[in-house]
C-alpha cells in the first residue's frame, strides 16, 4: 500500500511543478506588463516635466529681466524655482510606481515651515518687492516720500528698493517697510503746485504786495499759464502779514520754480521799496 502511495506521490509532483511555473510565468508576464507601461509612463512623464520646466525658467527668467531685476538674484531665484519643480516632478513619477508620497509631501510641508519662520523677514520684503512689481506705486526716477524716506528712486528690487536723499545719500529700505506704510508719489501727476511764503512788515500794503507777485509770477521760466498763481494771506505774525505764494509748474521743474518763486519775492519788494520785516517788542519798566 506505502509502495502504491509513493508511486502516486512521485507521479503528482510534476505536474504540481508544472502548475507553479505556469502561475509564476503568467503573473510575471502580467506584472511584468504592468511594471513596463509605468516606466514607459515615468520616462513620457520625465521628459515632458523636464521640458516644461526648462520652458518655465526660461519665462521666469525673461520676466525677471524685463524688471531689470541684479543678475545675480535672477540666477537664484531661476534656479530655486527649477529645484522646486523638479522635486515636485520626482514626487509626481514616485506616484506612478505607487510608492507612498504622503511622508515626502509631509517632510516638505515641514521643510517649507521651518525655512518660512526662518526667514519670515525676507520673505515678507519679497512679498512686498513683487506687489510693487506688479502694482508700480512707484517707478524707478519718481521723487517719494517712502518708508520715511524722501528723495528720488534708483532702484527697486525683490527684496530691497534704493533711494537717493536730497542730500546724495544712498539709502536702502526693506520693501515690506515700504509697502506696509503710506506712500507719497511726487512725480505721479503732470502738475504740482509750489509753496513759499512771503512775510510783509505791518505797514506795508498788503494789497499793492499781492498784486505785484500776481502779476510778475506768470512771466518765471516754467511758471503754468493755465492754472493761476495763488496769492493770499495765510497767517500774522509779529512781524506782520504773511502771503502764500503758489504758483503751479510741471513735476520736473518744481525745484527750479521754488527757488526763482523766493528770489522774485526778494527783488520785487526790495524795487517797491516795502519796509524790512521787524519783529517790536514793548518792554515795560516799573519805576524805582
Amino acid at each position: 500500500m506505502f509502495n502504491s502511495l509513493n508511486l502516486f506521490a512521485q507521479a503528482a509532483e510534476p505536474a504540481a511543478s508544472g502548475g507553479a511555473l505556469d502561475t509564476v510565468i503568467h503573473a510575471m508576464s502580467t506584472r511584468g506588463v504592468d511594471i513596463g507601461l509605468k516606466v514607459v509612463g515615468a520616462l513620457v512623464a520625465w521628459v515632458i516635466g523636464a521640458w516644461l520646466i526648462r520652458m518655465m525658467g526660461r519665462v521666469f527668467g525673461r520676466a525677471l529681466a524685463s524688471r531689470r531685476v541684479d543678475p545675480t538674484l535672477s540666477s537664484y531665484l531661476g534656479t530655486s524655482l527649477r529645484v522646486v519643480l523638479k522635486i515636485l516632478l520626482v514626487i509626481a513619477i514616485l506616484g506612478i510606481f505607487d510608492v507612498e508620497t504622503t511622508s515626502f509631501a509631509a517632510f516638505f510641508a515641514a521643510l517649507g515651515i521651518a525655512i518660512g519662520m526662518a526667514w519670515s523677514g525676507l520673505l515678507s520684503n519679497f512679498a512686498a518687492g513683487v506687489f510693487m512689481v506688479i502694482l508700480r506705486p512707484i517707478k524707478v526716477g519718481d521723487f517719494v516720500h517712502a518708508g520715511g524716506v524722501t528723495g528720488t528712486v534708483k532702484e527697486i528690487g525683490l527684496f530691497v528698493t534704493a533711494i537717493d536723499t536730497m542730500d546724495n545719500v544712498h539709502t536702502i529700505i526693506g520693501n515690506s517697510k515700504i509697502f506696509g506704510d503710506n506712500m507719497v508719489n511726487y512725480s505721479h501727476n503732470e502738475d504740482r503746485r509750489v509753496d513759499c511764503r512771503a512775510q510783509l512788515a505791518h505797514g506795508v500794503d498788503y494789497k499793492q504786495a499781492i498784486k505785484i507777485l500776481r502779476d510778475r509770477l506768470p512771466g518765471l521760466a516754467h511758471v503754468s499759464k493755465t492754472m493761476a498763481p495763488v496769492v493770499e494771506i495765510v497767517e500774522f505774525n509779529l512781524a506782520g502779514p504773511v502771503l502764500c505764494v503758489r504758483p503751479y509748474t510741471n513735476t520736473s521743474t518744481y525745484w527750479d520754480v521754488f527757488f526763482a518763486t523766493n528770489a522774485l519775492i526778494k527783488d520785487a519788494f526790495t524795487e517797491a521799496g516795502f519796509a524790512t520785516p521787524e519783529t517790536h517788542h514793548q518792554v515795560l519798566t516799573k519805576a524805582a
